[in-house]
């Protein structure tokens, strides 16, 4: 059974976001058994702040519908 948490720190508007060599990325940490983690990260394929955090918010939106796509 998958069931899904997300924290976030409401004071960082970054949150799950990582700037590599100006592409940023989101990162996260998914636990497909209670015994088992996996860490995350997929380009966003954006140099743009403002883009980035978009496109993290949509993601984790629908991550909230269909917690097991955040998995894959």
């Amino acid at each position: 059974m998958f069931q899904f948490s997300l924290r976030v720190n409401p004071a960082n508007p970054n949150h799950h976001l990582w700037n590599n060599n100006g592409t940023w990325f989101i990162h996260y940490v998914v636990h497909p058994t209670p015994f088992t983690k996996e860490r995350i990260r997929r380009s966003l394929g954006t140099k743009s702040l403002a883009e980035a955090r978009a496109r993290r918010d949509t993601i984790l939106a629908a991550a909230e519908l269909e917690p097991l796509a955040l998995a894959a």
